[in-house]
């Protein structure tokens, strides 16, 4: 997944903010584990008097809140906290689509967006796999390439699968090894055509 939940428009800080602004922490509790509550309290009521001291004070403080909330939602993700990303950063046409969707109630453009995807998607990499059986000769080098290809076209499926059958609440480690190890290999057709997003070289049995 893109570093959504670390910009400063991304929903964490946007909760965080919330939360200041009411004054009422159980604002952005619900982005964090219950294990992390307590240091969100403790950071929650040390912040909220030094904002009324100036605008630079309060800016200082805001921004240290900001970082602990989101650094224990990183964590509870499995995932680094490296800082707070700047306001406006791409985070690619699934998520504007996706909030749009639970902003509206329907998932309509969303669906018609990533059914489009994946259509083009799995006929790309059938492609290769196709070109690559009819450039066998006999040869064990040929045959090799072409069998890499078309068993992970079916691992690649299968995660695919796996995907969409998923829980709604796993968007932490696992989602965020697919997205890498889908990235790592996306610039070469055979390599996406063999491998499956987070499960290279793991065949469907």
């Amino acid at each position: 997944m893109p570093s959504h939940c670390d910009s400063l428009d991304g929903p964490v800080v946007r909760a965080a903010r919330n939360a200041l602004e009411a004054g009422e922490v159980t604002l952005v509790l619900p982005y964090v584990p219950t294990s992390a509550e307590d240091e969100v309290r403790a950071s929650f009521d040390s912040v909220l008097p030094v904002r009324a001291l100036g605008h630079g004070a309060r800016v200082v403080a805001e921004r240290l809140f900001f970082e602990t909330v989101v650094r224990l939602h990183r964590e509870a993700e499995g995932a680094p906290f490296t800082g707070l990303g700047p306001a406006g950063i791409d985070v690619g046409p699934v998520i504007p689509l996706a909030e749009e969707a639970i902003e509206t109630g329907s998932p309509e453009d969303l669906t018609t967006f990533l059914g489009a995807v994946l259509t083009d998607e799995l006929h790309r990499r059938l492609a290769v796999v196709n070109e690559l059986g009819d450039a066998r000769n006999g040869s064990v080098e040929r045959d090799r390439e072409w069998v890499e290809a078309m068993l992970g076209f079916q691992t690649y499926s299968h995660a695919l699968f796996e995907a969409l059958e998923a829980r709604a609440s796993d968007h932490g480690r696992e989602a965020h090894r697919a997205h890498r190890a889908d990235r790592a290999h996306r610039d070469d057709p055979a390599d996406t055509a063999a491998e499956a997003p987070g499960q290279e070289h793991e065949h469907v049995r």
